[in-house]
């Protein structure tokens, strides 16, 4: 059975680096609207801005030109201009922030979808290395960055430089050595306010989100260790752990502002020596009878609406290195090296029969990311209605067959079930005849039934209480008020043994042929173990094949495999 060589997109064409690029580039491609839905709201957004300009030109000219007392009809239009662009600047803002937060939350859910769908290959032994605050924040915070692709940078960008580029030519046609100053100075605010930008926050920004990770990490461990902590007296380290995640988040965004700050000042500086220049040109035209005083209002307040505008270009050069590397780390959210992981494919829905049982040959098999294997040359049958011990020490390789059994670590070597070839067979199909029972159980923060129905969702309450019965939860069941009783996040409201109980009935109620209990006493009170493991071991019917992976002998067993060392000893 040959490891799989991982998802095909997730290939790295020539190193590590490249791979990055084009994977981060596919995320940004992925998370931009399509040309159908992105462009109402920048055709909205720019004709709000240009709404804007027009409005402070005509608002210019109309308060001069009224001051040389025309009559009304000289100005007429131009009062009727001020009331239009002031409503349209309004309705085109509205327009352009449904449609593009339309478009960009549609765009965002198929994003996160998407990674999900990427993940789930992996889960759950290709994300043990992952850390849960770096999975948590691509997740969430890295994907929520994407939305800022469309509305903080494509949009500002299109529709701001067009604006300001609109402004230009208009200030042209009222008097063109002004127009050359507003040009040079709104060159001069890209390039010095990007290239500042850049300069003093780009690393802060790069930053945030791994640092984001760091905090989410440790308020993790510390919420849920809180009983450990507590015990060993670490409480107070643990809370300075994260009061140094805070702080070290808490520079880098106030890093972050300030470098946006000095853009945004630089901005303003340069809007005012536009209008300065403006000044400085139009003022002999004006004596000299060239120009009429309106219009050197216009050339002079244009400029300041114009970089009202186009102070968001610099804003959207920052928001795209927050995106592009919220595109990078969203890329290598999944592991880089899939190696020893299965590939999942579509099922059938139906899992193979157990036939005369279940074969390992010569099964080798590494933990992803292991240099070396934990599994080596295991030769394993396990025959139907038979119960077979695995024991061995810590590390001798027990959980790795069990997740082998289960098709969650690929392996190499021959493994059929009914004398099927498990490569043969989608991962889902043969978790349909091979069930685990892990050390730790997946209890949801739901009611007991929810929980057990997530085996078999056609089961009624009397199946739900038999099965819980049959593995000794009866009168626990009537002390907790039946199967509307909550068991809790992660089932803190009950205790290991009880939970062990609850995954070895839903286990039950799905009916696997084949059921593998890892470590099923980990956790639990030693004086209580013995009793849990002959009830565990009674609740199994004898036509299921039972695999108990322990490190110490357990009762009612047919046969004993022992590993040393990853092998079969």
């Amino acid at each position: 059975m040959t490891a799989p060589s991982g998802v095909p997109a997730r290939r790295a064409p020539a190193g590590p680096v490249l791979a990055a690029q084009v994977l981060a580039a596919q995320v940004l491609r992925a998370a931009m609207p399509s040309a159908r839905r992105f462009w109402p709201g920048a055709a909205s957004g720019f004709l709000s801005e240009a709404s804007a300009v027009a409005l402070l030109a005509c608002s210019a000219w109309l308060i001069v030109r009224a001051s040389e007392q025309p009559h009304v009809m000289y100005i007429t239009a131009a009062v009727v201009g001020v009331r239009a662009f002031a409503l349209s600047r309004a309705v085109f803002r509205y327009t352009e922030r449904l449609a593009s937060h339309d478009a960009a939350l549609r765009q965002l859910a198929a994003t996160r979808t998407d990674l999900v769908r990427r993940l789930i290959p992996y889960a759950p032994d290709g994300l043990a290395r992952t850390s849960r605050g770096s999975a948590l924040g691509s997740l969430v915070d890295d994907v929520d960055e994407l939305q800022n692709l469309p509305l903080r940078v494509a949009l500002p960008l299109a529709s701001s430089t067009a604006v300001a580029l609109g402004a230009v030519v208009l200030v042209a046609f009222v008097w063109w050595p002004a127009a050359l100053g507003l040009l040079a100075c709104l060159v001069a605010a890209a390039v010095v306010a990007t290239v500042w930008g850049w300069a003093a926050g780009a690393r802060a920004e790069r930053s945030i989100a791994p640092l984001r990770g760091r905090l989410a990490d440790a308020v993790l461990d510390h919420l849920s260790s809180l009983d450990v902590l507590l015990a060993c007296g670490a409480e107070g380290s643990s809370r300075a752990r994260i009061r140094a995640a805070d702080a070290q988040l808490r520079r880098a965004v106030v890093r972050r502002a300030s470098a946006q700050a000095a853009t945004t000042a630089i901005v303003s500086l340069l809007a005012g020596a536009a209008s300065v220049l403006a000044i400085l040109a139009g003022a002999p035209a004006v004596a000299s009878g060239a120009l009429t005083g309106p219009w050197l209002a216009v050339a002079v307040l244009v400029p300041m609406a114009t970089f009202e505008v186009f102070a968001a270009v610099p804003l959207a050069a920052s928001a795209w290195r927050q995106v592009r590397a919220a595109a990078e780390r969203v890329a290598t959210a999944t592991p880089s090296d899939p190696a020893g992981l299965v590939e999942e494919t579509p099922g059938t829905g139906v899992g193979p029969a157990l036939g005369d049982g279940v074969r390992l040959r010569g099964i080798t098999a590494r933990w992803p990311g292991a240099a070396e294997p934990s599994l080596t040359g295991v030769d394993l049958d396990v025959r139907p209605g038979e119960r077979v011990l695995v024991v061995g020490s810590s590390g001798a390789g027990k959980t790795t067959l069990a997740h082998v059994l289960v098709r969650f670590l690929a392996a190499d070597g021959t493994y059929t079930i009914g004398g099927v070839d498990v490569d043969t067979l989608s991962p889902d199909d043969v978790r349909r005849t091979v069930g685990l029972v892990e050390q730790s159980p997946m209890l949801f923060d739901e009611d007991i039934r929810q929980n057990l129905l997530f085996a078999r969702d056609t089961a009624g309450d009397d199946e739900l209480e038999a099965v819980l019965v049959r593995v000794g939860l009866g009168d626990w069941l009537r002390e907790r008020g039946g199967l509307d009783a909550r068991v809790g996040e992660r089932g803190a409201l009950v205790s290991g043994g009880q939970a062990q109980r609850i995954a070895l009935a839903r286990a039950l109620l799905h009916g696997f042929d084949v059921l593998v209990l890892d470590e099923p006493t980990a956790g639990v009170d030693p004086a209580a173990s013995d009793a849990l493991l002959r009830d565990m071991l009674a609740a199994v019917s004898g036509d299921q094949a039972l695999v108990v992976i322990s490190h110490v002998a357990v009762p009612l067993v047919d046969r004993t495999v022992r590993l040393a060392g990853g092998r079969v000893v």
